[in-house]
């Protein structure tokens, strides 16, 4: 069945603004004729549609109605609706004076006076009109087609199925959303209404005039009888509830009753549906009593539109769209939570992270989604267990206040890591589920590299973890894999530029990078702003000069300064260095280059510190890919590939929602490593959650390795970016870590642990934290943010040890030390440091940045090395002072810094524990991240592709072919 779009009898959707003073002509403003002598309301339904959808129109006579304006307001019921709707209208501009409620109308066949009736109301309350008109044999895919489309129109806050019968199927109705569905008829409304619960649904229009009039006929309703006649549909079922609950019996029967006569005497009120040529004798009708017939047809009866009945209806529906309307401003304020944590029942010994992770059924995501007030339209789910949060949010909570901010970094690792992930998961998990704060853990997504590599994954552990632990670590939404998709697209673009530049002419090349089409040579937008760029002001490409057509052509990439590489999200070696362009295709443009992996990419840091789409966009404009041979930068724009890396990147921009063991939210965004760049999930992750949080809630961000390296990088570059300010910070701190730095031995992956780590040595611990745990206190107070450290206790620690280590903690100012059982224990073993935090987070901050960005370039560089590092001084190798020349030239001086350094010691020898002194930082190399807006410093030798070791995790890591269940994963 072709559908036939009319709308309003025109091709195009058309929505009738309401106009202050309108008047509707073409109906007869003439009033009903007074009620018979024995003074019975005789309310007949001259034509009525489906029980189950539109509205019936009745004709009345009913006492001595008033004339009013256009036939509006043809009795006191009328008059007090449309009033009601009036002044709801007004309270609703009040509020939000841009919104405009609208109701949508969808028609089959020609207009009828039913459908003008509404239209005209519609205008008069001062509502918006679309009018759908499908052709009247239109099917049943055309109709669920349009209430689709207006499903997702978030102008639309009501929907008016003017159909007929036969075509409000199931399937019509229950595809309607049940909060634009403004006549009562979805399942799911009528189920309410039924249940009693209309804080959601409507109650149908017709339902509400029919009682209307009942009550206007006899104020005191209670205890008086009420017959249904034939009233076995969905609008039966509406009535005989909204009767019953006016304190009215409610009898029904069957047209077919032997005992209709007596039956239809001895009540106080007749309701007959379906009674199609049938008349109910007036000799049975109580006198005094009221006799309402509902007819279900479509047909238009004059006699109906003049008496008034049809606009009572109307009203009403209005008044429905209105409701409709004020739902929705509300729903989008903030939204107080209302989160069901999920049950723990630790077992002990503590079984395998994935066991534990398989062990619990994570709630559906919007579900969680819901408890924490994110609306239906915020979300898109990848799978059950996972979802994108739409940006949008910002926008919708931009008033509301933000929560506390507070950071998880750590003291100086061992090779092992420390647990901050499960630290913050631990902490989220106890202020949520016990203490009943809103908190949301904000983690970066973790790389493929160590999670087939040695360090396996990051969601945690123990009774601390994002489950489904094996989602989060592999995969996820594919944010890597589009920032690898995206990096190695700006890589491609840079060697076939420099291919074909040298391989063709100027006017050759002109002729392929701006191509005739169709008789007419036009530049892209991309090039215009190229164009700009180099001071050619002209949008003509027949205008150009062969000097200004060379210059735009020609980036002339210098070979050996190009600074882009390709990436992979697997810990691969040799790749590191590696020769493109050997096959005798590429004309001889062989060159030495390599792979990072994939989250060492600018790409990933430009997702980890934008704060918006367009932010995204121009930050990846302006990477910086090499210089050429005059020694000007290269950008991506420049190579025309910018606007391809956004469209690449638009769905990674959004945050991955997921939720911990106990069923507290989870964001998960962005993956940048700490010792190669800057080390901290998303600038927009961490925004998003202080708003859904409130005013009192906790946004709890981990950052990278120890405080030295991921919170320096937070503090100095993450909060630059947001604008962001932390409330506190959460130093862990192990006592194997602690052992380590007060004179342990060497602690080193997939080897057996010294037993010094596993027996009591009270003198290894306070040499720690005399050391490296109260140098990485004194740096978090260089910030001026107050400390708390959580011990992560582990089995083999004794109580001495912890004691002692929160002593200390403290006499080295820590506003608290508090030892955390949450990987045996979940959240129960955390909330001693949940209630630290709160009370730490709550005092005044005094926070700063370490330095001015107006400081020159090595000036920012010593002053991290020397305040931070503990280093005497710095010292830079020849090619890095150039490069620094180079950056001031280019106006990139006023960046902030973002070390690369080793994370196993506060200097850049791994091997140096504890506090090292009197070494002298090495920079032998000084790079650039111009998109993501910082400068980067190598110490020492550090790469950007790790290796495999012998045994790597993907040993154990093994699929069972049957259940697809996944093992050897932690």
């Amino acid at each position: 069945m072709k559908l036939s779009m009319i709308r309003s009898a025109c091709g195009s959707l058309r929505i009738h603004p309401a106009r202050s003073g309108s008047r509707v002509s073409g109906f007869t403003r003439r009033c009903p004729p007074v009620g018979p002598a024995n003074s019975r309301m005789i309310l007949r339904t001259a034509s009525a549609t489906s029980s189950g959808g539109t509205n019936p129109k009745l004709s009345v006579n009913f006492g001595k109605l008033s004339q009013n304006d256009d036939g509006f307001e043809c009795d006191s019921s009328l008059r007090e609706v449309v009033q009601s709707t009036k002044e709801a209208m007004l309270a609703l501009h009040r509020r939000n004076p841009a919104i405009q409620p609208l109701l949508a109308i969808i028609q089959a066949g020609e207009v009828d006076g039913l459908l003008e009736i509404n239209k005209k109301m519609a205008v008069r309350i001062g509502l918006n009109i679309t009018h759908i008109c499908l052709a009247k044999e239109c099917s049943e895919d055309d109709i669920v087609e349009e209430v689709l489309k207006l499903n997702e129109d978030p102008r639309v806050h009501g929907v008016y199925l003017h159909l007929p019968p036969a075509s409000l199927t199931t399937r019509v109705l229950n595809t309607l959303k049940p909060e634009k569905d403004v006549d009562g008829i979805s399942d799911l409304n009528i189920g309410r209404l039924v249940r009693g619960d209309l804080s959601k649904g409507f109650v149908p229009p017709i339902a509400s005039a029919v009682l209307d009039l009942l009550e206007k006929h006899d104020a005191s309703l209670e205890m008086k009888t009420v017959l249904l006649v034939g009233g076995e549909g969905p609008l039966g079922v509406s009535l005989q509830c909204l009767i019953e609950r006016r304190g009215m019996v409610v009898l029904k029967t069957h047209w077919s009753s032997n005992n209709l006569q007596r039956q239809v005497m001895q009540a106080d009120a007749v309701v007959l549906f379906g009674a199609g040529n049938m008349e109910v004798p007036p000799a049975w009708v109580n006198t005094g009593a009221a006799l309402i017939r509902c007819e279900p047809t479509l047909e238009t009866d004059e006699h109906a539109i003049e008496t008034g009945i049809g606009y009572l209806t109307a009203a009403y529906r209005t008044q429905n769209v209105v409701r409709s309307c004020s739902r929705w401003v509300q729903e989008q304020q903030y939204q107080p939570w209302h989160l069901h944590s999920l049950k723990l029942q630790p077992l002990t010994p503590v079984p395998s992270d994935i066991a534990i992770s398989r062990a619990q059924t994570p709630k559906p995501v919007d579900q969680l989604a819901e408890e924490i007030g994110l609306l239906p339209e915020e979300l898109e789910a990848y799978g059950r267990s996972k979802a994108k949060v739409r940006l949008s949010l910002l926008d919708r909570l931009h008033k509301q206040p933000d929560g506390k901010y507070v950071l998880v970094a750590g003291i100086t690792p061992t090779p092992l890591g420390e647990g901050k992930s499960t630290v913050t998961i631990g902490l989220v998990q106890a202020l949520s589920a016990h203490l009943q704060l809103n908190s949301f853990a904000c983690l970066r997504q973790p790389s493929q590299g160590p999670t087939f590599g040695v360090k396996g994954g990051a969601a945690g552990g123990g009774y601390a973890q994002v489950i489904p632990m094996e989602e989060f670590n592999l995969h996820l939404t594919g944010d890597i894999h589009a920032i690898t998709a995206a990096n190695n697209l700006v890589a491609a673009a840079i060697d076939a530029r420099m291919l074909h530049e040298a391989t063709q002419t100027d006017k050759a090349l002109f002729n392929r990078l701006v191509p005739s089409v169709n008789g007419a040579r036009r530049f892209s937008p991309i090039q215009i702003s190229r164009l700009r760029r180099l001071g050619i002001n002209k949008i003509d490409p027949a205008s150009l000069s062969p000097e200004e057509i060379s210059t735009f052509v020609r980036l002339d990439l210098d070979p050996s300064k190009i600074t882009w590489q390709r990436v992979l999200d697997t810990n691969d070696r040799f790749l590191r260095k590696i020769t493109v362009g050997q096959a005798s295709t590429e004309k001889g443009q062989a060159r030495e280059t390599g792979f990072d992996i994939a989250v060492a990419s600018e790409i990933m840091a430009i997702l980890a510190l934008a704060d918006s789409l367009v932010d995204m966009k121009n930050r990846l404009a302006r990477m910086v890919v090499g210089t050429s041979r005059s020694g000007q930068p290269i950008t991506a724009e420049d190579l025309g590939v910018s606007g391809a890396l956004a469209v690449l990147m638009k769905d990674a921009i959004k945050p991955t929602l997921m939720q911990t063991l106990e069923g507290t939210p989870v964001f998960v965004h962005a993956g940048p490593f700490a010792n190669i760049a800057h080390g901290n999930s998303s600038v927009l992750a961490d925004k998003l959650a202080l708003k859904l949080v409130g005013r009192d809630g906790f946004v709890v961000t981990e950052a990278g390795f120890g405080a030295d390296i991921g919170m320096e990088k937070f503090f100095n570059i993450k909060c630059r970016a947001s604008g962001l300010r932390p409330n506190a910070v959460v130093l862990v701190a192990t006592v194997r870590a602690l052992k380590m730095h007060g004179g342990g031995p060497n602690v080193s992956a997939g080897a057996p642990l010294p037993k010094e780590y596993i027996d009591e040595n009270l003198s290894l611990v306070a040499g720690g934290c005399r050391s490296n745990l109260r140098k990485q206190i004194q740096i978090a107070h260089l910030f001026g943010v107050p400390v708390v450290v959580a011990l992560n206790v582990f089995k083999t620690d004794t109580q001495a040890e912890i004691d002692l280590v929160c002593e200390i903690a403290k006499e080295c100012g820590a506003s608290e030390a508090v030892p955390c059982h949450h990987w045996a224990q979940g959240g129960r073993g955390s909330i001693q440091l949940a209630k630290a935090v709160h009370e730490a987070a709550s005092r005044t901050s005094d926070f700063q940045f370490l330095y001015n960005t107006e400081m020159p370039i090595v000036e920012k560089i010593r002053t991290i090395a020397q305040k931070v590092y503990g280093a005497d001084d710095i010292e830079l190798t020849p090619e890095a002072k150039a490069k620094i020349d180079y950056y001031n030239q280019q106006g990139y001086g006023s960046l902030p810094i973002c070390m690369a350094k080793t994370h196993l010691s506060l200097s850049h020898m791994p091997n140096k524990k504890g506090v090292p002194t009197g070494f002298v930082l090495p920079i032998r190399d000084v790079r650039a991240s111009i998109g993501a807006g910082f400068i980067y410093p190598l110490v020492g030798t550090m790469s950007t592709m790790p290796g495999l070791p012998t045994r790597p995790c993907f040993y154990d890591i093994d699929l069972d072919p049957v259940t697809e269940e996944i093992t050897g994963l932690f």
